[in-house]
């Protein structure tokens, strides 16, 4: 008899890690950022829209990196 070579585990990743929710969550944060910029009621949505486009984007480039 031979010895196999143990099969590797596949390992489940954390939901924060996996790359398919998080796009999900980024996508959500831009579209977020959009309707904050074009509301016309409150001041305070206007002015946090653009930190809420740029945090999804960056958010976004960074988590397309991540494996499936």
């Amino acid at each position: 008899m031979t010895a196999q070579p143990p099969v590797p585990s596949k390992q489940k990743r954390p939901f924060f890690l996996r790359r398919g929710p998080m796009e999900n969550i980024a996508t959500g944060l831009i579209g977020l950022g959009f309707l904050m910029l074009f509301q016309p009621f409150l001041l305070i949505f206007y002015t946090w829209s653009l930190v809420t486009l740029l945090a999804g984007t960056l958010m976004f480039i960074i988590v397309s990196k991540f494996p499936e």
